[in-house]
Parts: C-alpha cells; structure tokens; sequence
C-alpha cells in the first residue's frame, strides 16, 4: 500500500470517528431549540418496573454523505477509473453508516400513574436513574415524552 492510499484510508476513518460525535442523545436533561416555549402536561406516579435497554441511533444523512464523499475523494487516490471513485464512495458511505448506528444506554420506566394507568417510557438515561417505587413526573409536548424522579 504506497503512502498516498495510507493518507485516505487513514482521512477517512478519522472523519468517520469525528462523526459519531455529532451524535444527539435524548436524555432528562437535554431539550431541543424546538421544544424551549413548548407547553408540557405533566402527570405524577411511581415508577413500577425500570429495566436496560439499548436505543440503536439511526445513521445520519450528513454523516453518509461525508462518508460517501470522503470514500469518493480516497477512490481517486487509487486511481482515475469511474469504478475506483464509484467503489470509494460506497466503501465511505457504508463505513460511515456502520460507525455512526451505534447503540446508547438507556433505560425503560414503567409508571403507574396516579390514575392508576401504566405507561412505558424509553429513553436514554442510567438504569441507576431510577428505582422501584420512586415517585416520579411523567411530562409530555406530544412528541416528546420524559420520566423524572420528583
């Protein structure tokens, strides 16, 4: 392999690794621009069943693209052939593809709500976050749903 396929193999992993950063999670903690003014109704009850969970990340769009055209930039090194920049780009988008659907930790509450209706919820946080019996607020902007200990 000479030196100018070790660049692009080299460029291309490192901009696939400094993808996976662009990664959002959805946690407690994190609200969206969208969701800053949004009303939230908000239910109280105690968390009945918690467990682990692992939430696959969807691959990202920006992130494949890249991929495909850093791949693309790399197939040219190995030569000037439509194939080889037809290959690169493939290589690149599913590297990148494959690098960015990861998996996060999570964590899925069961709560009994106050009415004494149960309702799920999914989503990344530490199991740790939560015990049996923990008095909780369930608060909803009918898109996005989160369970916090009171």
């Amino acid at each position: 392999m000479n030196i100018t396929r070790c660049i692009a193999v080299v460029t291309l992993l490192g901009a696939a690794t400094m993808m996976t950063a662009c990664e959002t999670t959805n946690n407690t903690g994190t609200f969206s621009g969208s969701e800053v003014g949004r009303a939230q109704s908000v239910q109280l009850g105690m968390a009945y069943t918690v467990r682990d969970v692992s939430i696959q990340n969807a691959p990202s769009r920006v992130g494949t693209a890249t991929g495909a055209a850093l791949g693309g930039i790399a197939g040219s090194s190995l030569g000037s052939s439509n194939r080889a920049h037809t290959a690169g780009a493939v290589a690149g988008g599913a590297a990148a593809n494959a690098v960015t659907r990861s998996t996060t930790p999570g964590v899925e509450v069961t709560v009994r709500l106050d009415s004494n209706q149960l309702m799920s919820v999914v989503q990344a946080d530490s199991p740790n976050e939560f015990r049996v019996g923990d008095a909780v607020r369930v608060t909803s902007d009918g898109v996005t749903t989160r369970v916090v200990r009171n």
